[in-house]
């Protein structure tokens, strides 16, 4: 074996002392678990080297020179590995041993010494000693070391020569033979005169020769084929033994070629393995993936040279037996035989070099593979732990348990959705754990690392899993408790009604009084399903969801409860005491008539409203109105009476509020509504492709601040209201205190105009659609974008009501400074309307002159013909231009307006709202009167060409002169033919609107009370159009005589009069359903009939689906349909 290969292959020491730094370092990174893969794969590295060391005895000897002077045979590897030895190879000394001066034919003497032939070569004594010196030693280190101890056989052919020659080249070759000699054999010159000279000259020198080596002199062939087998002799020396010098040359330079090969191969695969045994495993996914994918790409190379050495050796050994192909009954040669064994075991131990590198590789490359699965499913675990962690987070945030039925459905739609969105997270989780039991299964070596790590997503989920369950308990029983206390309120509402509703004039019979009383006794039968039965029993069975103020509102309602059961039992107090009574019937005396001209009752002048609401809610609008006329008889006073004022005002103010809380919380949801379903879907990735290019990034341009104003009324506004539930004579207070913040509205008014701009241009979008198709609407986003235009009208109508029942209560200052503060903001959101609506300039007239003599910086703009010329210097020409530039650009804008508003003119004339007539009768002479001044609103400017409805054109003399502080909410009209588009064709009546938000003063009563509108009504309904006239049946309160003139109809006191039409000066023309009389009354004496009166109806903001609509302030303040008391105490 080369010194090189040796010095490079520190074997088993190496090996030992690798395997001990590397155990003690991968040791501490993986623990004991890799302790016996280790070993394993040290023990695979130790059998490349010992595959190595082999190799060592294989082809040692080719390449080394040996000491033979002192004929010593202690030639063993260690002493050789040691020596600074410089290899000698056939290819190094190729041109010397073509000269075949001396060969190694493979012939073997007859105790197996190897043959060495030096045949004629008659320039023997001209080769260079280094050349002899190379020869000679390369042959003798060619046999094997057994052959060579027994000694060499040189067999001298000098026929030819001459005895001086003879002696000189069996001297030298005495001297200079690095081997052991057996014995040599000299065929001596074959001339008579040179073998007589040769016989008397050996034997005067034969002591001399024997001193140096034992010479046999040989006179023929013959002779020397009793020494050697003649089969063993080459032909040229009578043997039949075959050899050719250049394949001998060839094979050996092809053999060594090998062995070089072999043995470079064999360091570059102990390298490559000591590199990977000691390669570090990484701490993250990209570098353990690079370090397996390098590995692989080496291995991958090391593999093609192995595949390539191999390749070379079957080439040689083929080329070896070659002879043995062509003719079966060759023999080889026994130096051909130690070739063929040398190629073959090089060829097997590279083999088994091969195999145990396989084994190690295959080793290695799991122990990479697991460290990526590994790595991968650490950095799976810490992602899908922060995740578990955000929506653990924010499950803990669903602390709330909901203040109404509506608030807990909510909660449990939000928290659904989130359980769905959440769901991917821990299906992740489980995947993942799962992913890392199955890695323990397959007996990863981190098997202490991947534990922990499954049972604590396995935790995670679990714990997830059992903290949605319990709040989605919770959730449900407080739902179940909010309905409870719904289903109680609803009770104590409708008993309310009911003792409101009862007639008070039926009850003084005796016959009215039993029919009362069992009303009332079948309604307090329906309380075993509706009302709480025991507090204690609802305390305990809620207890896990009861708070403090969950809590108090319980008790609320069971004192409401309460309360109204004690109203109930005082009624049949008083009922069954008439009932017993057996006197005769009381004629009812009419009060003083101008008792009622404090309180007048709403008007019922024609109106135009909104049909919004289902066959229900116009049964309950009815009930409403027939408890608030009832109500109004109990206020004003009539005697018999069985609740006092006090009492009914109360209940009145409860309403009140209660409509104030319930519109408010339905205000609330409903933008809630438009910010999740439609602006937070504008930057939902999954929608982009939905939205149009108009409607990129104009979200603030499309909803306005809403997302502030739903903030201010969730957070604060309707918090603080709540407050006052128990107290809503105070609740101007609220008002008074967060007036500031109402400021916001005048911010979303005035981008109004913009967002309906960008509506009109993107209705048709898909997104919206779809957006409108998730959240189950019927109207589309312009109703929606309304609500707070809407909603900032209503404030003062509620505040008027609840002033009219709270004049003598403590808080009645607070609600005069709060309707006084609501209507100064509604006028500044007018005035700030009016400046942006600021149009109408001719501006067909108006001309530009850009260039005026004398100076390049002036330019001239004239009016009417130049009739106005007014001269304008910029201070530089380019300012000039620019300024030019943009005058030009609003000129041919404002050009292009004029000639489109002109070609809708025509169609714009014809969209104009039928005038509502009565069928019983003509129109009055004020209703002409009304007809003139509808007329004149066409053709005012300032209303934007829109139509109010007649019942806002002020009807009552005495307050027309408050009709000046009527403030209309007008928009931008900057010549856009989108404006003056006609409205949709399911909309009837109302073609054109535009926003107003007049503050009527001539209505002091409150429209919802006539015709309570649900915004959610418009939503079921759709748009409907105006409601025609049905002449309305009223009660008579105070006789009146013929004497008011001579039209004058008398009537009396509980008279039913049935109203014709509207006069002037408080007169009505009615027909009395009695006499079938007809004439005028005044209507301070009549008071609407419960049930039948839809005199009074009002124009609803809600009736506008789409665009711009009128918001006076006599509409609906209600957007619930559900008219109910609430909080009512005693």
């Amino acid at each position: 074996m080369s010194p090189v290969l040796e010095e490079s292959f520190p074997l088993s020491v190496s090996v030992e002392k690798t395997k001990k730094n590397n155990n003690k370092t991968l040791m501490s990174q993986h623990g004991s678990s890799r302790e016996g893969q280790e070993g394993h794969q040290y023990r695979i590295l130790r059998r490349v080297s010992q595959a190595l060391h082999g190799f060592s005895s294989a082809i040692l000897r080719p390449f080394q020179k040996r000491n033979w002077r002192n004929n010593s045979r202690h030639t063993c590897s260690d002493e050789i590995m040691h020596q600074d030895i410089t290899p000698l190879c056939a290819a190094d000394i190729e041109d010397q041993l073509k000269k075949q001066f001396a060969y190694l034919s493979g012939g073997r003497g007859q105790d197996g010494c190897p043959v060495i032939t030096f045949p004629d070569y008659p320039a023997f004594s001209e080769i260079p000693e280094k050349e002899f010196q190379n020869v000679l030693t390369y042959l003798t280190s060619i046999p094997s070391l057994q052959d060579t101890g027994i000694g060499f056989i040189l067999v001298i052919d000098r026929r030819q020569d001459k005895w001086t020659s003879v002696k000189a080249s069996v001297l030298r070759i005495a001297a200079s033979f690095p081997g052991n000699l057996q014995l040599v054999l000299v065929l001596r010159p074959t001339g008579f005169l040179q073998r007589t000279l040769s016989d008397i000259a050996f034997k005067f020198n034969r002591d001399e020769f024997k001193m140096k080596v034992p010479i046999i002199m040989l006179s023929s062939v013959p002779e020397l084929q009793s020494y050697i087998d003649k089969t063993q002799l080459t032909e040229d020396l009578g043997g039949t033994l075959d050899y050719c010098h250049s394949r001998w040359l060839s094979h050996r330079t092809a053999i060594e070629s090998f062995a070089l090969m072999v043995k470079q191969t064999a360091q570059m695969l102990q390298s490559f393995g000591t590199e990977l045994a000691e390669t570090e495993l990484p701490n993250d996914v990209q570098s353990t993936s690079s370090i397996l994918s390098a590995h692989t790409e080496k291995k991958g190379k090391m593999k093609e040279d192995m595949m390539l050495a191999l390749k070379e050796g079957h080439t040689i050994l083929e080329s070896i037996r070659e002879p043995l192909t062509k003719n079966p009954e060759y023999n080889l040669n026994q130096d051909q035989l130690d070739n063929q064994t040398t190629v073959q075991r090089l060829l097997d131990q590279l083999g088994e070099t091969e195999a145990a590198f396989d084994e190690f590789w295959v080793k290695h490359q799991q122990k990479l593979e697991q460290c990526l699965q590994l790595r991968n499913f650490e950095q799976n675990f810490r992602e899908v732990k922060a995740i578990l962690d955000v929506v653990s987070e924010r499950l803990s945030t669903f602390t709330d348990v909901g203040n109404s039925y509506a608030h807990v459905e909510h909660m449990l739609k939000d928290l659904a959705s989130f359980e769905e969105k959440s769901n991917e997270a821990v299906e992740k989780a489980r995947a993942l754990s799962l992913e890392g039991n199955q890695l323990i299964q397959s007996k990863h070596y981190a098997v202490d690392s991947i534990l922990p790590k499954c049972n604590e997503l396995q935790h995670l989920c679990d714990e997830f899993t059992a903290e949605m369950s319990r709040r989605r308990n919770l959730l449900q029983q407080s739902l179940e408790l909010h309905s409870l206390l719904e289903k109680s309120m609803k009770w104590c509402d409708e008993g309310i009604y009911l003792l409101a509703s009862q007639p008070v004039d039926k009850c003084q019979s005796q016959d009215g009084a039993e029919s009362a009383l069992q009303e009332i006794e079948k309604f307090l039968d329906t309380g075993a399903k509706n009302k709480i039965q025991e507090l204690n029993k609802v305390y305990k069975e809620y207890e896990s969801i009861l708070n403090p103020d969950l809590k108090e509102h319980v008790q609320k309602v069971f004192q409401k409860q309460e309360s109204m059961e004690e109203m109930f039992q005082k009624r049949q107090v008083s009922l069954k005491k008439l009932a017993a009574k057996q006197t005769r019937p009381v004629q009812p005396v009419a009060p003083r008539p101008e008792a009622f001209t404090k309180s007048p009752c709403p008007s019922p002048g024609l109106r135009r409203g909104s049909e919004n609401s289902s066959e229900g809610n116009v049964a309950r609008r009815g009930n409403y109105r027939r408890a608030k006329n009832e109500m109004s008889d109990i206020q004003q006073g009539r005697s018999g009476s069985v609740m006092d004022d006090e009492e009914n005002l109360a209940i009145l103010r409860r309403h009140v509020m209660n409509e104030l809380i319930e519109t408010e919380r339905a205000y609330v949801e409903e933008l809630l509504c438009v910010l999740e379903g439609y602006a937070a879907e504008m930057d939902n990735p999954l929608m982009m492709h939905l939205i149009s290019s108009a409607l990129q990034n104009k979200k603030d341009v499309l909803f306005g601040n809403m997302e502030e104003i739903y903030h201010f009324h969730n957070r604060i506004f309707l918090r603080e209201l709540e407050n006052y539930i128990d107290y809503p004579e105070l609740v101007g207070r609220c008002f008074l205190e967060r007036m500031e913040d109402f400021q916001i509205y005048e911010k979303y008014c005035q981008n109004k105009p913009r967002s309906e701009s960008l509506w009109r241009q993107c209705s048709d979008c898909v997104f919206f659609q779809e957006c409108q198709r998730k959240l189950d609407h019927k109207l589309s986003l312009d109703s929606y974008l309304l609500k707070p235009v809407q909603r900032i009208t209503k404030y003062q109508l509620l505040l008027k009501e609840m002033l009219k029942y709270s004049k003598n209560c403590e808080g009645a200052k607070d609600l005069q400074e709060a309707l006084t503060s609501i209507l100064g903001i509604l006028k500044a959101v007018n005035d700030s309307m009016h400046l942006i609506a600021i149009t109408g300039y001719d501006m067909t007239a108006v001309g530009i002159t850009e260039n005026v003599k004398g100076d390049i910086k002036k330019f001239e703009i004239w009016y009417n013909a130049r009739e106005e010329v007014y001269i304008i210097q910029a201070p530089t020409p380019e300012i000039k231009a620019t300024w030019v530039n943009e005058i030009r650009k609003v000129l041919t804008s404002q050009l292009q307006a004029c000639r489109e508003a002109s070609q809708h003119r025509a169609l714009e004339q014809t969209q104009s709202l039928p005038l509502p007539t009565s069928s019983n009768t003509s129109p009055s002479k004020n209703q002409t009167k009304n007809v003139k001044k509808l007329e004149e609103r066409k053709t005012d400017p300032a209303s934007l060409e829109g139509y109010v409805s007649s019942a806002s054109v002020q009807k009552n003399p005495d307050k027309s002169k408050d009709a000046s502080s009527v403030v209309t909410l007008t928009r931008a009209r900057w010549f856009s033919s989108s404006n003056l588009a006609p409205a949709s064709q399911h909309r009837k009546g109302w073609t054109k609107t535009s926003y107003s938000l007049d503050a009527a003063e001539d209505n002091d009563g409150w429209s919802s009370t006539e015709e309570p509108l649900n915004s959610s009504d418009a939503e079921e309904e759709g748009g409907a159009g105006p409601r025609k006239l049905v002449p309305g049946k009223y009660t008579v309160v105070a006789d009146y005589d013929e004497k008011g003139g001579p039209e004058a109809l008398a009537v009396k006191s509980g008279d039913i009069v049935e109203l014709l039409h509207e006069g002037e000066e408080g007169l009505w023309f009615v027909k009395n359903l009695t006499t079938s009389k007809e004439g005028w009354v005044p209507a301070s004496n009549l008071l609407a009939l419960i049930g039948n009166s839809k005199s009074a109806q009002s124009l609803s903001s809600s009736e506008s689906g789409t665009g711009s609509t009128f918001l006076s302030s006599s509409s609906s303040c209600s957007e619930s349909c559900n008219a109910t008391f609430s909080d009512i105490k005693g």
